[in-house]
């Protein structure tokens, strides 16, 4: 079933000095993602760049702004259009036969230290079942053993202090998410989104794991709907990702994130227990 949704976000900033800004807020250019109709605009006339990542469509827009206010307006609709499965038949791919563009997310990166969580991660989940039902486990876990709470970590946090302290916010979930499972040998990557049926409204962050030749969502926070998740980019972790990133003097002022279903209709009384995909499969995919 498809289901178009209705979104975007308002940022406002202050800027002190000429500051370049880095924006990646915009829908990506999914085929999963149908008839996307998009508005972006800032409250001055600025010079645009604009470039999109081939192989995971981030879209990142550049502007360079003077010293005042600026604010930055995104709506979009689009359709999306999920691909469902049966979690007990998605396999993990064997090492050998993974692609070889599949290797940066099986290595650590700025804030998944997989290497020093390997050893936790095979007491805990090496005697799991390989396939999504282990990644489940690996979000159940954190669920379990996490608490989610807001100003518990920073920008700087990385997945090995987020397990020392058992609290974080949804990147971090995802961060310890993405660690344990390269732990064990399942590429997984950072991704950024639009959540339906997050409360309060917020750039979501979950990942994916790379699973029978597709690419799979994953929410250990199980804050939004996995089959409600319209994805803005996808990297190795949040550094590459982030939905601004300003070089200059400025001050970030309130933001604001809306998604709902463009016909108006409720999100579902219970969430989906299916395996979710955005992704299209790639080679010996299953």
């Amino acid at each position: 079933m498809t289901v178009r949704y209705r979104l975007g976000c308002d940022l406002s900033y202050q800027v002190m000095s000429p500051t370049l800004f880095i924006f990646n807020i915009e829908v990506a250019r999914l085929p999963r993602h149908r008839g996307l109709v998009e508005t972006l605009t800032f409250s001055s006339e600025l010079t645009r760049r604009s470039h999109t990542v081939p192989d995971m469509q981030n879209r990142y827009v550049s502007v360079e702004a003077d010293a005042g206010p600026l604010d930055v307006h995104y709506e979009a609709e689009v359709t999306l259009d999920v691909h469902r499965a049966d979690p007990a038949t998605v396999r993990e791919t064997p090492l050998g036969d993974l692609p070889l563009d599949i290797m940066p997310f099986l290595l650590p990166s700025r804030f998944v230290s997989s290497d020093r969580l390997a050893a936790f991660a095979q007491r805990e989940f090496g005697n799991v079942p390989p396939g999504h039902q282990r990644v489940t486990q690996i979000c159940n876990w954190l669920y379990d053993n996490l608490d989610y709470q807001r100003g518990s970590s920073d920008q700087f946090t990385t997945a090995d202090e987020s397990l020392i302290m058992r609290a974080g916010v949804c990147r971090d979930f995802a961060h310890l998410g993405i660690a344990f499972c390269r732990a064990l040998n399942i590429p997984a990557r950072f991704v950024s989104c639009y959540a339906h049926g997050l409360e309060p409204g917020d750039f979501h962050a979950v990942f994916e794991a790379y699973l029978d030749g597709r690419w799979w969502l994953f929410d250990g926070t199980r804050q939004a709907n996995l089959d409600g998740l319209i994805r803005i980019g996808a990297g190795r972790d949040a550094a590459e990702i982030a939905f601004a990133t300003p070089f200059g003097q400025m001050e970030a002022g309130p933001i604001n994130i809306s998604i709902e279903r463009a016909d108006g209709s409720p999100e579902p009384s219970t969430r989906t227990t299916d395996a979710i995909s955005t992704e299209e499969p790639g080679p010996g995919a299953g």
